[in-house]
């Protein structure tokens, strides 16, 4: 039975980790195409005035929170929800990969960092089979889309930044059978070193992106103010529900 509860019609899955994992590991085992989508304040914003992206959201196969702002949306509603971090579930889908001998493809970000990926997930899992990999940079959907289905992956993971992940991954489950698909963002970036991951204390604090905003300035702009919108949004909402 699905575990879900919705913030601003948003659906969620409240699932922990293990959870996630078991679900995945039933849809490879089956055959169809999964797509999951690891959620933030930033896309159910984006969501509220894309309706392209919010019917995405609301057709993926696999909601699951991927920040702070997200657990106290939940928490607004009584649900107490433990986020899964993006990075860490992608980990765990790339080790799942690793001991099930799965073929796994990895789209997004630059040459450099995707490539460093792969060597660093190598070096700890030496038999990792890799199939795919490609940098985000590209505008021909089309002939990526053919080159992955020709390699046929079990799971990929996509780093082209919201929405533009989910809508490219959209388009891959027309073209693929068994696969699958998460968008993971930055999460490239830490994979190949090239940006250092938040202590555990800010991990465990919900502060890691406090951590990032005071590494990435840039990354300022883009939190605020959707974050406190969001916030402002869900207790409207919460309100609204209980009146």
């Amino acid at each position: 039975m699905k575990k879900r509860a919705t913030v601003l019609n948003c659906p969620i899955d409240l699932y922990n980790a293990d959870e996630a994992i078991d679900k995945v590991r039933c849809a490879l085992s089956e055959k169809r195409n999964f797509h999951i989508i690891t959620i933030n304040p930033e896309m159910v914003m984006n969501a509220q005035k894309d309706k392209d992206f919010f019917d995405i959201v609301c057709n993926s196969e696999m909601n699951i929170i991927d920040s702070v702002g997200m657990k106290i949306a939940l928490k607004l509603q009584g649900i107490n929800q433990d986020q899964i971090r993006g990075v860490d579930f992608a980990r765990l889908l790339v080790k799942e990969a690793a001991q099930k001998n799965l073929k796994i493809a990895f789209i997004g970000a630059r040459e450099e960092v995707v490539k460093k990926t792969c060597e660093n997930f190598l070096k700890k899992y030496p038999l990792l089979n890799i199939v795919y990999s490609r940098n985000g940079y590209f505008d021909n959907d089309d002939e990526i889309i053919a080159e992955i289905k020709e390699k046929a992956p079990d799971i990929i993971l996509v780093g082209l930044g919201s929405p533009r992940q989910e809508k490219f991954i959209v388009e891959l489950k027309k073209q693929l059978h068994g696969a699958v698909m998460v968008g993971i963002g930055g999460a490239f970036d830490v994979f190949s070193g090239l940006v250092k991951e938040s202590p555990k204390i800010y991990q465990k604090l919900g502060l890691e992106w406090l951590y990032r905003t005071v590494l990435q300035p840039e990354r300022f702009k883009r939190i605020f103010p959707v974050l406190p919108l969001f916030l402002i949004k869900c207790i409207i909402s919460t309100i609204a529900k209980k009146g």
